[in-house]
């Protein structure tokens, strides 16, 4: 008998147990020691042995341990940008390294489950840093901090006994290969560590295991196309989750031999080059799929009309028709009833060939039995223990904004969040403290949105709105009482949360009054500016309404702004200047909040405002006057331009005043403020006060009739920015001090 040793790293976790990761393999073992640990991995690697005769292959003889500390800075990243952390931290690595029997060198990385072989001892740091550097880099924030609580591990070994001379068993059971299902597809139930990693909650259908059985009756016993309709997250996936879960463990205990594969609907023609190459890869995957005595399981169904052709007529799911017909392909998968309906509109006969598994919305009373099972299953296998306070504001938040979402999908993605956060922090519990907390890093919005025990102080309300808004009163009673509406909860659940037209003359505040609303509303917690602005001069054809809202698989503007940022302030800028078809899309966004493209995708918009600015009516009077009283006749320019029913589905109509020169001076004022808090002077420490003749002078260059307040800032950056910058580049070494500004002999001074 001979022995192979492996090397061992081992963690000692927060309650005292061990954590071991078998250098090499993909086993890792948590026991309450050491040696209850090794004696586990150690008789499970001879019983494998024994009854597969084969055993993991691990080159190194006397492995060696080392630490390497490796500095990278965390950041999020979207699909439009990556938005990096302030400060880089230094990451513990573990590295089990050492010389093989063929004379070169491997070396694992445990924690990543890579390994690299090297040749020379001397490029053995580099290696090291450049491999974790790029693995690390790859990671999100929170899964670099875990790796920084594991902390360093020891390292020891285990043996196995094998014997070289035993003779082989060749009567082993073969496993057909499928090479274009394989390459298209991925074979479902995934394993134990990967459903680990996707969610923190099993994957369980509770409360709707009578639609569990429907499925698989559907689909085994009358070998049926199955289709699962139901509103977003009302558990159509985890239905058909525990649906495959239980045929497969039939297919062990009955031999039967059922398969399923899922599969995005781009796959099929990710890899095509030529013409007719798709339609030749589809049939191959479908021949697989028969010798596999497969079922497909299509993720994000109605792409299947998007892929592959110009339209439905040519796509995927066309090709797909015949096969479906003729009893050769068997496919599941899952759709909205909006899908539905565009399906059965866009490609007639295809949905003909699916039976239905309709998912309907829970009652009250097993959405909480639901909540329940989450948090037991937390408290017993997670060790965190959900509150029952905590449970029902998650329930009572979640049925109020987020209305267009179903549950139980909506509770356990929130809850399931609120579980990695609380791992993250090796915290214990969940309280209705940790889901605020969480609550406003989805959402943006202030606490006292959140919490009926925080009273709304109108003083305050009103003073935060005109210091940010100079000169215009009606504005500001407005979004004042746009907040007071809302946090009663008397804001209609199925519109946007306001609709509003900002009609004046350009340059006194429109732009700057959304923006001050969307700081207030969704400001709190979110990455990203909270204002969506959208120039509605791009749309001045007919032909862009497919960029508005998007068309096939093109994605338009708002739709995917609104997408990334639910919880947001939608303004459409010089609204007017759009082709009036952009104006019948609106219609259901400002009636119902939403928006549904031609597939019946739907985006929703019941957690925004939206504002639309215009200049109509702003050149216009309503007689020929030297009189300065006669306002322009905005109300009446709007009902001459937009429709009636147009008109009628938006909440309120603010005109904004032309601005005075006392208005001038104040936004002067608070301009200079502003600019105290610019990274060049905050990080030398300069303290500024500015002088009168500075702000009268600015107050005459920066204010026009007709453009209003806008040219101040250019004023404001030529006239004390760019000077003060230069006179700064002299003054190398400036640093702490106070200096006032002002403005003599028609040059900025600075003393």
């Amino acid at each position: 008998m001979e022995t192979i040793t492996y090397p061992l790293i081992y963690y000692t976790l927060p309650d005292t147990s061990i954590l071991g990761i078998l250098v090499g393999t993909d086993y890792q073992l948590v026991d309450k020691d050491l040696r209850g640990l090794k004696s586990t991995l150690s008789s499970h690697l001879q019983k494998q042995y024994k009854k597969h005769d084969d055993y993991p292959h691990v080159a190194i003889s006397e492995p060696k341990l080392k630490m390497f500390d490796i500095s990278v800075r965390p950041t999020y990243r979207t699909e439009r940008a990556a938005f990096p952390m302030k400060d880089t931290v230094k990451v513990p690595v573990a590295v089990v390294y050492g010389e093989t029997d063929s004379g070169h060198y491997e070396c694992y990385l445990p924690t990543f489950n890579e390994s690299f072989y090297y040749y020379d001892n001397k490029q053995f740091n580099a290696l090291v840093k450049h491999f974790t550097t790029d693995k690390l880099n790859r990671l999100t924030p929170e899964e670099i901090y875990q790796h920084i609580m594991r902390g360093r591990p020891q390292l020891d070994t285990i043996t196995l006994r094998v014997n070289y001379n035993k003779e082989h068993n060749w009567n082993f059971k073969y496993e057909p290969t499928y090479k274009t299902l394989a390459s298209m597809a991925d074979r479902y139930p995934y394993g134990k560590a990967v459903r680990r990693n996707i969610s923190a909650f099993p994957e369980a259908a509770w409360e709707l295991e009578h639609k569990v059985a429907e499925t698989i009756e559907k689909l085994i016993n009358s070998r049926s196309n199955v289709l699962l309709i139901g509103q977003p997250l009302c558990g159509k996936s985890s239905v058909l989750k525990q649906a495959i879960k239980k045929i497969t463990a039939k297919n062990r205990k009955q031999r039967l031999d059922f398969t399923f594969w899922q599969i995005m609907p781009q796959r099929i023609t990710a890899s095509a080059k030529w013409l007719g190459e798709w339609q030749e890869n589809c049939e191959l995957l479908i021949e697989d799929l028969s010798s596999a005595n497969g079922i497909l399981w299509v993720v994000d169904f109605i792409r299947l009309l998007q892929t592959g052709g110009e339209g439905p007529e040519d796509s995927v799911a066309a090709f797909m028709q015949s096969f479906l017909r003729d009893g050769k392909l068997q496919m599941v998968g899952e759709v909205t009833p909006e899908q539905l309906e565009s399906i059965k509109r866009l490609l007639p006969g295809f949905a003909e060939h699916f039976q239905l598994v309709k998912i309907d919305d829970l009652p009250e009373q097993k959405i909480q039995r639901i909540l329940d099972k989450l948090a037991e299953f937390s408290d017993s296998n997670l060790k965190i223990k959900m509150k029952k306070s905590a449970l029902g504001l998650t329930y009572r938040l979640l049925h109020r904004y987020y209305p267009y979402s179903s549950f139980p999908g909506k509770a356990v993605r929130f809850l399931g969040q609120c579980v990695n956060e609380a791992q993250l922090n090796q915290q214990n519990s969940i309280n209705k403290e940790a889901v605020i907390h969480n609550f406003i890093k989805q959402t943006g919005m202030p606490e006292l949105f959140l919490r009926d025990d925080i009273l709304l102080d109108t003083n305050d309300l009103t003073n935060y709105f005109q210091q940010r808004i100079i000169g215009q009163p009606g504005a500001v009673d407005m979004m004042v009482s746009t907040i007071k509406v809302f946090k009663t909860g008397l804001n209609n659940p199925h519109k946007p949360i306001t609709t509003m037209i900002f009609a004046g003359p350009t340059g006194v505040g429109k732009t700057a009054s959304a923006r001050a609303m969307a700081d207030y509303f969704f400001g709190k917690g979110q990455n990203q500016s909270p204002l969506i602005r959208v120039d509605m001069s791009e749309f001045q054809h007919p032909g862009m309404i497919h960029r508005f809202i998007g068309a096939g698989r093109d994605v338009g503007k708002v739709v995917k702004e609104v997408r990334e940022r639910p919880f947001s302030v939608l303004l459409l800028d010089e609204v007017e200047k759009a082709h009036p078809v952009i104006f019948d899309a609106l219609l259901a966004a400002l009636d119902e909040g939403i928006l549904v493209d031609a597939y019946g995708r739907i985006t929703n918009l019941r957690n925004t405002i939206i504002i639309m600015t215009t200049n109509l009516g702003a050149s216009n009077r309503r007689s020929i006057s030297f009189d300065k009283s006669v306002r322009p006749d905005y109300g009446g320019a709007l009902r001459g331009f937009f429709r009636p029913e147009f008109l009628n589905r938006v909440d309120s109509v603010v005109t904004f005043n032309s601005l005075g020169e006392d208005n001038i001076r104040l936004i002067t004022l608070k301009e200079l403020e502003d600019l105290k808090q610019r990274e060049g002077f905050v990080k030398r420490n300069l303290q500024l006060t500015f002088g009168a003749s500075l702000i009268d002078y600015l107050t005459s260059v920066g204010f026009d009739e007709r453009y209003g307040a806008r040219p101040l800032q250019r004023a404001i950056e030529q006239e004390v920015v760019a000077p003060f910058a230069h006179w700064l580049n002299k003054q190398p070494e400036l640093n702490g001090v106070s200096l006032k500004l002002d403005y003599t002999d028609e040059q900025l001074t600075i003393i």
